[in-house]
């Protein structure tokens, strides 16, 4: 996948009608074959795929397309649904997983491949939650498979308010999360990759918040009202500001993260959480080292530092939002969980 396929100006709005000539099942219905049928997904422009032939690609069984667009992607998709592939390969970085789910979903619904994923990322958070070496091949995710060694995990789905499509994902954030998120694709331009990317994007967000000024853009709000569409109310603001403002709102269904951290506490639950900063007030942001590896206390939760664990929210933003690492128009959005997905691990 290159182009346009990362130039998402807007939410991709499928719908549920079928690619023109489709004739697909429902169903995957070549589960138990002797030999499972593979479909890859690869992204040569990937850090680690460029100049690099795929892997088994001679094999009968390996399916592999580097489409080029989304439209591309969702009829490579669609294909592979058709003929019922046992295993789904997402070769590439987060980006190209979270393509790969969105392009997917209205494809196969519920009913997900198996899926596997080769890391070759610049950052490859998804594989650190999965708990996937850095070079995790093929061939040892297929042995993986055969000894049935998997993991489960909702992806976050985000879908306007008004309908018309959806993207799916791992890592959402808003506000200062926008900003940090650009400096991390600096550091990748620089060499920095995977965690001490991560490492470099987080110390400098904690030192332009500690000392800039009133007129610096990491210090800035963000207008945003999250609702808990179960209950109806605003999820709560305690800190300084505006109740219509927040600083940054960092959402997740991963359980584990880069660099040991834990954003969540020190034992997360499963499934959709949030962490909410109202304001950069500087007594919590000097804590944000401690806060990353699971410190929260009744001063911080007054100060504006909150963690909510929620299904299904109603999230309006005045600024882009970015999910996995790709930046989407503000609005009013629905955020809840998306479909179980099965992973294959080590």
């Amino acid at each position: 996948m290159h182009g346009t396929i990362y130039e998402f100006e807007a939410l991709p709005r499928f719908g549920k009608q079928e690619p023109e000539g489709s004739s697909r099942t429902p169903s995957r219905a070549a589960r138990g074959r002797a030999v499972p049928l593979v479909g890859i997904v690869r992204n040569p422009r990937s850090h680690r795929n460029k100049g690099i032939a795929p892997e088994m690609a001679d094999c009968s069984n390996i399916l592999t397309e580097t489409p080029r667009t989304r439209e591309e992607l969702r009829l490579t998709l669609d294909g592979f649904a058709r003929r019922g592939i046992d295993y789904l390969v997402v070769d590439g970085g987060d980006g190209t997983v979270r393509d790969v789910l969105t392009c997917g979903a209205d494809i196969f619904g519920d009913d997900w491949p198996t899926l596997m994923i080769l890391p070759k990322g610049k950052t490859n958070a998804l594989t650190v939650d999965l708990g996937l070496p850095n070079h995790w091949s093929l061939a040892e995710a297929l042995a993986s498979a055969r000894k049935g060694k998997t993991i489960s995990r909702r992806p976050l789905r985000i879908t306007p308010e008004q309908g018309g499509g959806c993207v799916q994902g791992f890592i959402l954030g808003t506000g200062a999360f926008a900003l940090a998120t650009e400096a991390g694709q600096e550091a990748h331009r620089r060499g920095a990759f995977n965690s001490f990317a991560v490492g470099l994007s987080i110390l400098w967000c904690v030192i332009q918040t500690l000392f800039g000024g009133a007129g610096n853009s990491w210090r800035a709000n963000t207008p945003t009202r999250l609702v808990d569409r179960h209950t109806g109310r605003d999820l709560p603001h305690s800190g300084p500001g505006a109740p219509n403002e927040r600083f940054v709102v960092i959402a997740t269904t991963f359980e584990k993260f880069p660099l040991g951290v834990r954003p969540f506490g020190r034992r997360p639950a499963p499934g959709l959480k949030l962490v909410v900063l109202d304001a950069p007030v500087r007594r919590v942001v000097m804590q944000i080292p401690a806060i990353l590896f699971g410190l929260h206390s009744r001063f911080l939760a007054r100060s504006g530092l909150h963690r909510f664990r929620a299904s299904d929210i109603d999230m309006e933003i005045g600024g882009a939002f970015i999910l996995d690492g790709e930046a989407f128009p503000a609005g009013r959005y629905i955020l809840d969980e998306g479909p179980q997905l099965t992973f294959v691990v080590p």
